[in-house]
């Protein structure tokens, strides 16, 4: 069942997104080469504690972070560590947001210092994939029209979407109905209404679509070590359209 939200939770999960959208332009203050991805986490979650909010991944199901950093082939749930980023990579940076008890989600993917040229273009398409897919999100539309505006334009610029890891609802927890594929037909699945709650996040390989994970049980990698791009925005449907908060 996918819940519907008042308007006073939508302005809590607002202001969960607020924290988050800050989140990321601190965390853009000190990512660069020569940076180990477990500084990033602690930046964060010191950020976000300091709004009076909770870093939402932190203990989620075991898991041992704040953030997820995902780096190169890592597809999501990256695990921050001791890995110094180096000029060339691309990271994807998930974060989760919990204040008042209800929750915001999104993630971005970052250039390095000087990337190759099909790194900035699956960086662009999977970005635009995701605008496109959140402009889907609208009272009356069906969910997979969400799903099918991403695997459109992810394959028509010859990249893959990731079918085996979905986007999802969100609110009072940090996953809910629905899923969210990122592929599928137009015109099927429910019809979205005013006041429900979506996190649309795009995972987009430069190679196949398929991944496995590694031996830490989390993170997700492309199996042919291809890179992949990650962006990702909640999303409130409404009668004037989609409603991002976490921008």
């Amino acid at each position: 069942m996918i819940a519907i939200r008042s308007r006073p939770e939508l302005d809590l999960i607002r202001r969960s997104g607020e924290i988050l959208a800050a989140c990321f332009e601190k965390i853009e203050e000190v990512l660069g080469p020569g940076v180990e991805t477990r500084e990033l986490d602690r930046v964060a979650e010191d950020f976000i504690r300091s709004r009076g909010a909770m870093p939402a991944f932190k203990g989620y199901q075991g898991y041992p972070a704040s953030i997820c950093a995902s780096v190169n082939e890592q597809v999501v749930h990256g695990i921050p560590g001791a890995r110094k980023l180096v000029v060339g990579d691309i990271v994807g940076i998930d974060i989760g947001v919990v204040r008042d008890c209800y929750y915001s989600d999104a993630a971005r993917t970052y250039p390095i210092g000087e990337v190759s040229e099909e790194a900035r273009r699956l960086m662009r398409v999977t970005k635009e994939a995701l605008d496109l897919g959140i402009d889907e999100a609208r009272d009356g539309k069906h969910l997979s029209d969400v799903s099918h505006a991403i695997q459109t334009h992810a394959e028509s610029n010859g990249f893959s979407v990731v079918r085996t890891l979905v986007g999802h609802g969100i609110g009072r927890q940090m996953h809910e109905d629905p899923q969210i594929p990122n592929f599928g037909l137009p015109g099927r699945g429910p019809v979205l209404a005013q006041g429900m709650v979506l996190a649309i996040e795009p995972m987009v390989n430069e190679g196949t679509g398929d991944v496995l994970t590694l031996k830490d049980k989390w993170t997700f990698v492309t199996v042919d070590g291809k890179l992949s791009a990650h962006f990702e925005d909640t999303v409130v449907v409404t009668t004037e359209g989609p409603a991002i908060m976490t921008r």
